[in-house]
């Protein structure tokens, strides 16, 4: 029999034996009827199987042929009445169209997208009807990741339902005055219906991936029944080409996410023009995706097709699908069935006359797999029950579906904002909306009375799915307890006399506090990416262990050790590998998990912090938009801590782009009490006040003493500023220092070389965040412009500073632009010096960087000199002097340009 095989897989291209074929397929046909699918697949598994090790040269294809997966005779129908549904998903495309083309008509640049939701309403009717369940008593309720674009027919849905008024529609992307509604799904402006923000592209499916594993971590931990509930995440084709859609999906498979189901809406076309003109992108798709552990189910071609491809006995229909390009398939969806006759079915007589008894309206109405109910049923169906492997769903549509020639299938679809009577009119025939045409020239919205039989039907689908979708919790109901600060004692006390330790240590160390807390211990939610030894955060790895499904099929190495590497499959710590996009996707999992599980979560993700914001901005914007709570620190901050890797280690920037998000509290703590201080505020504004709030701490890997908390610094630590030592009353020339992170420790040296040096007392300040104090400055200043009789209010950094006296210094491990936010609101006619590490890093001791940058203890103590000489307070040879002593080179180029 081997024999025989080689034989046939050699010649199989020219099949010299076409009996020899038949009886092959004959046997492989029986078996299927007598023993079933699963048995004709072992055996074809063995059957090649033993041909490779003959050493016949079999290649490999995770492709499978251009046609629905499901064949026609196993999909399960669609139950519904699917003439109501018809008729609601045309009221729908109407209400959406009618919504984008009003708001361009009274004013044409807010713009706003049709195509995605005409091509993708029949796959959002079905899974509306059929299988997405509410928040309930009885389910946990199932989290939609809606394709962005296709919000006008989320709200055209809402609006049918009741949810939404004709005045919110009539202020589509017209949100200032408070009735409109926002233009993609974004929680932070409609904070009790989007569940989930999904533009920027590609954030979707990342977010989606972790979050369906956040789900199976909380069923795994007993924190929350998660067993039934699904992750639907809906895409375009186009946007599968951003790195974020297809980054994760590997983990996914990897996991077995069977409570996962991506679905592709393969247009075949993004905004330019056609996704793989030359190539077939639902082939690519559906190899990358088996080829990571994925369930592929493929949705090509409607009903229509299914008795042509039964009377194709030699496949040559098939090979037709496959060799045709989809730049072919989008024109002939932009042409008529007299060019689909033509040029598709032309391109073999067989095929011709496989057609020849229909209409070219019959070949004109040759459905695509995504505008075929019954196709789009049995997918999901199939999506909702497997088990033991995530799901995608290709399935393939029209752009534009219903614009006829506005738009459908045209490289301007994805604009398509504006529409002429003509086409307004063409559309409302095609759909048979009751709208006269006198009517048409005012696109009105279109909502029958809630008595027809219509919406009656629309209420009891949604009723028997326990509610609307999308839907929104805003806070959640349990109520935990956050400690004492006092509970943090031992980072709140002076550290022991000849004692060191880094901010990081603090951290570790209140975390651990946390974990053991019992109100919030099982809550906390520890995320690293390969990165748990450089924090020195490993001894978590056997007190509470690893996430895994599977818990640990393997002797760890390490195991003689106290510390050894722990997986379980009821593990408290998320360990994403390096990977950093997909630490902080799990990071905004547990961060809104208060709204998506109703239970309040505290996710402590770690990380090295030149590769957070920076590396993944898009997704703390992401978290800003979903009003994530947790705490992000970044670890071995700052342009000069983490001395020796290099340029690409060194964040100097970091609380700059954090400072643009306006949700994000920001912090640079220098010590173990401040660390102290500010992660008990965020508990308190997160967990008891449940605010939508994110903090961003970073922490430094330097071991050096710490002072503690005195009485009275709490308020000004979470404010950004305090007083952290009074400097000497003696001298008649004064400065005021200020620094923060690991730079305020050169700031007080600094002081100290003043005194001693050069007869100058300085009073230092701790500044926590030049963030906040920027912002409070600025909400004083908005006040006070708004109010201009009442008596005006003053900042915290102005407060602070009016009684004293002389210039102030800022010194920062970070960008001038960081500590300069602040200047406008220090007290007027006052000296603000900022130094900074603007430039590129590198590598050296900690003293040469500081050095190079020029942030450290000497030019600190120039620049108060210099500052008091610009005063007229002290004589510039003081400031030469001064420059000699520390061995200053004047003619140093600017790091800047280095």
């Amino acid at each position: 029999m081997s024999a025989q095989l080689d034989q046939v897989l050699a010649q199989a291209a020219n099949d010299p034996d076409v009996i020899e074929t038949q009886e092959w397929l004959d046997a492989l046909e029986a078996v299927i009827e007598t023993e079933g699918p699963e048995r004709a697949h072992y055996l074809m598994e063995r059957m090649v199987d033993l041909a490779r090790r003959r050493g016949a040269q079999i290649p490999f294809s995770s492709n499978t042929a251009y046609v629905n997966t499901i064949p026609a005779h196993m999909g399960e129908p669609c139950p519904g009445d699917l003439e109501i549904e018809e008729r609601l998903r045309s009221w729908m495309r109407w209400n959406a169209m009618a919504m984008v083309v009003k708001a361009n008509r009274l004013d044409g640049d807010l713009g706003g997208h049709l195509s995605s939701f005409a091509s993708l309403a029949n796959m959002l009717g079905i899974g509306f009807n059929h299988f997405w369940h509410a928040p309930s008593e009885n389910h946990g309720g199932d989290l939609l990741y809606i394709q962005g674009h296709s919000s006008p027919g989320i709200y055209a849905r809402a609006f049918l339902e009741g949810r939404l008024t004709e005045e919110q529609l009539l202020h589509f992307r017209r949100e200032v005055d408070g009735n409109g509604l926002s233009s993609y799904p974004h929680p932070k402006l409609m904070p009790d219906f989007w569940q989930f923000p999904t533009v920027s592209m590609g954030l979707g499916p990342l977010m989606a991936i972790y979050q369906a594993r956040f789900l199976k971590y909380l069923h795994a931990r007993s924190i929350a029944d998660t067993a039934n509930r699904k992750v639907w995440a809906f895409c375009g084709d186009g946007e599968m080409d951003e790195p974020e859609s297809m980054g994760a999906i590997g983990m996914a498979g990897r996991e077995r996410l069977d409570n996962l189901v991506i679905v592709v809406n393969c247009n075949l076309q993004r905004l330019d023009g056609p996704v793989r003109g030359n190539g077939k992108i639902i082939q690519e798709l559906e190899s990358d995706f088996r080829g990571a552990g994925w369930n592929v189910v493929k949705v090509i071609w409607g009903a229509g097709w299914d008795d042509l491809l039964a009377r194709d006995k030699e496949g040559i229909l098939q090979r037709v699908m496959m060799e045709t390009v989809d730049g072919e398939y989008q024109n002939y969806k932009a042409k008529d069935g007299a060019f689909v006759r033509k040029h598709f079915f032309g391109k073999h007589p067989k095929l011709l006359e496989l057609v020849s008894k229909m209409s070219d309206d019959d070949i004109w109405h040759l459905t695509r797999g995504g505008h075929d109910p019954h196709k789009i049923y049995a997918a999901f169906k199939v999506a909702q029950e497997h088990k033991g492997q995530p799901t995608v769903l290709l399935v393939k549509s029209i752009k534009g579906y219903g614009f006829g020639k506005s738009g459908e299938a045209r490289n301007t679809a994805h604009n398509t904002k504006k529409l002429d009577d003509e086409a307004i009119k063409a559309m409302r025939d095609r759909f048979q909306l009751p709208i006269a045409d006198e009517q048409l020239p005012e696109v009105p919205f279109f909502k029958p009375s809630d008595d027809t039989p219509e919406m009656q039907y629309l209420h009891a689908r949604r009723k028997a799915l326990g509610g609307y979708l999308p839907q929104r919790r805003q806070k959640a109901d349990e109520v935990l307890v956050v400690p004492e600060l006092s509970t943090f004692k031992g980072a709140l006390e002076p550290t022991a006399e000849g004692r060191e330790i880094s901010t990081t240590q603090a951290y570790v160390r209140i975390l651990n506090i946390l974990l053991r807390d019992p109100s919030l211990g099982q809550r906390v939610v520890p995320i690293m990416v390969d990165e748990s030894r450089t924090f020195g955060m490993e001894g978590l790895f056997r007190q509470i262990g690893i996430f895994s499904q599977v818990g640990q099929l393997y002797e760890p190495v390490d195991k003689d050790q106290v510390m050894y590497y722990r997986e379980d499959k009821a593990g408290q710590i998320l360990q994403e590998g390096i990977n950093e996009a997909g630490g902080m996707s799990s990071w905004i999992a547990a961060a809104t998990s208060y709204s998506t599980n109703n239970r309040v979560m505290i996710p402590f993700y770690t990380y090295y912090s030149m590769f957070g914001l920076q590396r993944i901005g898009d997704l703390a914007w992401a978290a800003g938009d979903m009003r994530a709570r947790g705490f992000l620190l970044g670890g071995t901050a700052g342009r000069t801590t983490l001395n020796g890797e290099g340029l690409q280690h060194e964040d100097g920037h970091s609380h700059v782009l954090a400072s643009t998000i306006p949700n994000c509290v920001p912090y640079d703590p220098t010590f173990s009490h401040e660390v102290a201080v500010i992660m008990h505020d965020g508990l308190r504004r997160m967990v008891t006040n449940q605010e939508d709030v994110f903090y961003y701490l970073t922490l430094m890997n330097e071991n050096y003493s710490h002072p503690g908390l005195k009485e009275g610094q709490e308020e000004g630590i979470i404010k950004g500023l305090y007083l952290l030592q009074e400097g000497g009353k003696k001298s008649k020339q004064r400065v005021q220092l200020m620094g923060s992170g690991t730079i305020l420790r050169e700031v007080i040296e600094g002081a100290a070389l003043l005194a001693s040096d050069w007869g100058v007392d300085a009073d230092v300040w701790s500044a926590p965040s030049f963030t906040l104090l920027a912002r409070d400055g600025q909400d004083v200043e908005r006040w006070n412009m708004l109010h201009p009789t009442a008596t005006p209010r003053l900042a915290h950094i102005t407060q602070c500073l009016q009684d004293t006296a002389g210039p102030i210094i800022v010194s920062t491990d970070y960008m001038r632009t960081f500590a300069e936010q602040a200047r406008a609101f220090v007290p007027a006619g006052r000296t603000y010096k900022v130094l900074g590490t603007d430039g590129f890093g590198r590598s050296d001791t900690r003293a040469k960087l500081r050095e190079f940058f020029e942030v450290n203890r000497y030019y600190v103590a120039v620049a108060a000199l210099k500052a008091l000489a610009d005063e007229g307070k002290i004589k510039a040879s003081v400031v030469a002097d001064a420059i000699t002593k520390y061995g200053i080179n004047p003619e140093k180029p600017n790091p800047v340009t280095q």
